[in-house]
């Protein structure tokens, strides 16, 4: 079973796409900032992170370039999950080393089928 870490301060958000990911058999790790979540992977790797752009302490733009910066890290893949949706956002995650870039509001559907994609890469 796959472990999915989700990265927002949305704690709404967070209990929304936890719900939807155990209904679907998928293995779930909650983190309300960069911060936390650094911590949460440096004591299990998670086979795919999840995360907000905006958050407080560590924003998701810090967090993705640590994850590809690390030796051991930067083959998970990372989904930018923002409502930034302006297409200079989009570029801007993607090129801090995001595999891929989902704006909120978010159709369940979508986010399942990246996670899924990303999973068999």
């Amino acid at each position: 079973m796959s472990t999915v870490l989700i990265v927002d301060d949305s704690s709404t958000i967070r209990e929304m796409v936890l719900d939807l990911l155990i209904k679907h058999g998928l293995t779930v790790v909650q983190a309300s900032d960069g911060v936390e979540a650094k911590e949460k992977i440096q004591a299990s790797c998670p086979d795919i992170v999840v995360t907000d752009i905006i958050m407080p302490n560590m924003n998701g733009y810090e967090l993705c370039r640590w994850l590809k910066n690390e030796p051991k890290t930067k083959d998970i893949p990372v989904i930018m999950f923002t409502t930034k949706s302006e297409e200079f956002d989009r570029y801007w995650g993607l090129k801090q080393g995001g595999d891929a870039y989902i704006t909120k509001p978010y159709q369940p559907e979508e986010l399942l089928e990246t996670i899924h994609k990303l999973l068999k890469k």
